[in-house]
C-alpha cells in the first residue's frame, strides 16, 4: 500500500467508522438513492437473472452498494476490498445483518493486493476517490480496477468533485444542510473544516473523464449529481 492509501485510511478510524452510516447520508443527499440507482445499472448493463463477481472497492462503511445490489440479484457475488479494518468491520456486520455474509468475501487492503487477473465482471468505486490525495494516487486505483475487470465490463464511480472553495453556493448550501439536521452554527464550522482539509476531489467532470481514459476506461456518463457528489458508469476499454 503507498504512503497516501494508509494516510487516507487512517482517516476511518473506529470513532469515524461508528458515525459512518449517518454522517455520510446527511452529506449526501440522495445517498441511497445513488446506490439504488448504481444497482440499478449494473443489473440493467449486466444482464438481470445472471451470476456475477462484482469488486467493490472501498466497500467499509454502510455497505451499501453490496446490499443493494445483492437485494436485486441474487446470483451475484462481491469482493470487498477496504484498507481500513473498522470500515471493513462495520461494512461486513452490515451485510450479515441482512443475511448476506456467505455472498461478500471481505479483504482488508488494496485493490492492487488482489489477484492480478481480469475475472471481475463488474466493481464500484463509491466514495473514496476525493479521499485519495493527488492524482497518482487516483489514476493508480482506477488502472488497479481496470486490470481487474474483463473487458468492456462496467465501473461504477461515485464521489465528490470540484475544488470545494471554488463553489461558495453548493458549500454554503452543504451547511444548510448540516443546520436543517439540528447542527449548530459551531457544529457546522467543524465539520465543514473538516471536509476542507480531509478531502482532495477531482477538479471537475472533466478531469474524472481524464482520469479514467488514462486508467483505461471509456468516457464516463453521469447517472447522479448531488451539490460536489457525482455518479458515473463506464466501461473498461475491450
Amino acid at each position: 500500500m503507498i504512503e497516501t492509501d494508509i494516510a487516507s485510511a487512517r482517516k476511518f478510524d473506529a470513532a469515524r467508522a461508528g458515525e459512518y452510516a449517518v454522517q455520510s447520508r446527511i452529506a449526501l443527499a440522495g445517498y441511497d438513492a445513488c446506490h439504488e440507482l448504481a444497482a440499478c445499472l449494473l443489473a440493467a448493463d449486466l444482464g438481470s437473472g445472471r451470476q456475477a463477481r462484482i469488486l467493490v472497492a472501498g466497500a467499509g462503511g454502510t455497505a451499501q452498494e453490496i446490499i443493494s445490489a445483492a437485494r436485486l440479484e441474487p446470483q451475484w457475488h462481491f469482493t470487498a476490498v477496504d484498507p481500513s479494518a473498522p470500515m471493513l468491520e462495520l461494512a461486513m456486520a452490515a451485510v450479515g445483518k441482512e443475511g448476506l455474509a456467505a455472498r461478500a468475501t471481505p479483504v482488508l487492503g488494496e485493490v492492487a493486493a488482489l489477484p492480478d487477473e481480469a475475472i471481475y465482471d463488474a466493481a464500484t468505486l463509491i466514495g473514496v476517490l476525493h479521499h485519495l490525495p493527488g492524482e497518482p494516487a487516483k489514476r493508480s486505483l482506477l488502472a488497479d480496477l481496470a486490470a481487474r475487470l474483463k473487458p468492456g465490463a462496467p465501473l461504477i464511480l461515485a464521489g465528490n468533485r470540484h475544488a470545494y472553495a471554488s463553489k461558495p453556493l453548493f458549500l454554503a448550501a452543504w451547511g444548510e444542510r448540516w443546520r436543517m439536521q439540528g447542527a449548530s452554527s459551531q457544529e457546522i464550522e467543524a465539520k465543514l473544516g473538516k471536509i476542507l482539509q480531509g478531502a482532495d476531489p477531482p477538479a471537475g467532470d472533466d478531469d474524472v473523464a481524464r482520469l479514467l481514459a488514462e486508467a483505461g476506461f471509456e468516457a464516463p456518463t453521469l447517472f447522479f449529481s448531488s451539490l460536489f457528489w457525482g455518479g458515473w458508469i463506464t466501461h473498461r476499454r475491450s
